[in-house]
């Protein structure tokens, strides 16, 4: 990440407010929570420019599949038929959701990354020590599109920049709405979509947010969205930290031991370490480079 820059720290916050950032250092890293921004107007953000950034991509950075879908989906569902630039620009009647990944590639979206990351490096390195990968998303969205029952690995916030969506999220770590195995499979290479039943609907927190709100999102938080009435831009920027990395590694490692037959303890949420399993994977790794 870009070195801190003094100047920045020491005054206001440009896009997150005061009382944004007040909510946030108190909730973070493990408490979803809802914040207010002031990107909505930002040029890199718009339609076409989005559009534009998409077909330069690399084809590995964009993904777009139908938006009609249901809430629980096993595997990819498929694209709609149009280019990517196509989708974005007729979003509002593509029946689609779009993903712009690592927009960091681009220097000026690079740039914006950063910047709003900055904001909130005090608070972040604070909990979760230094702010590792910084990464953004892009999500172009038609109205009442799904985007299905699924985790991710980074620490996120997802700002809402058109439209309205709900965000449905589930607790972390908890291996009612996403069963170890299925966390182990996924560090190991496999899906980040989560198996779904409707009996799982009562344990979630839906958060409701609009242009100019934004929601954090814990480290492997299940969670599903379902877009509003009106197509939707929303951008999402995410972190990493070493006890997110450490996360991970440990799962690698259950899953290994679990394929011999044993039944490992899940690791530890934040502040508790998973760094001895981690270490322990990273051995096995160098080992043996060619296994899961």
């Amino acid at each position: 990440m870009t070195a801190h820059d003094p100047a920045l720290a020491a005054g206001p916050s440009r896009v997150f407010p005061q009382e944004s950032r007040a909510a946030f250092a108190g909730s973070y890293p493990e408490q979803p929570h809802v914040l207010r921004h002031d990107l909505m107007q930002d040029d890199r953000l718009a339609l076409d420019a989005l559009a534009a950034v998409a077909e330069a991509l690399p084809g590995g950075s964009v993904e777009y599949n139908l938006g009609d879908l249901p809430v629980g989906v096993d595997g990819k569902p498929g694209s709609n038929g149009l280019s990517i630039g196509e989708t974005i620009r007729h979003i509002a009647t593509s029946n689609s959701w779009a993903v712009l990944k690592n927009i960091e590639q681009v220097p000026e979206y690079r740039t914006l990354l950063l910047d709003l990351l900055e904001e909130l490096r005090p608070d972040i390195e604070a909990k979760t020590g230094a702010m590792l990968t910084p990464q953004g998303y892009v999500f172009i969205s038609s109205p009442n599109a799904v985007t299905p029952y699924h985790f991710d690995p980074e620490h996120n916030i997802l700002l809402q920049l058109r439209g309205s969506k709900v965000m449905t999220q589930f607790p972390a770590g908890n291996n009612v709405y996403a069963p170890d195995e299925v966390h182990e499979s996924y560090h190991l290479g496999g899906p980040r979509e989560l198996p779904w039943n409707d009996d799982l609907r009562a344990g979630g927190t839906a958060f409701a947010i609009e242009a100019g709100e934004a929601v954090y999102v814990p480290v492997m938080a299940p969670h599903f969205v379902r877009n509003g009435s009106e197509s939707s831009i929303s951008l999402s920027i995410t972190w990493r930290s070493e006890w997110s990395y450490d996360e991970a590694g440990a799962r690698c490692f259950n899953g290994t031991v679990r394929k011999l037959g044993l039944s490992p303890r899940a690791p530890h949420r934040w502040p508790g370490s998973n760094r001895l399993k981690c270490l322990g994977w990273r051995a096995y790794r160098k080992l043996v480079p060619d296994r899961g």
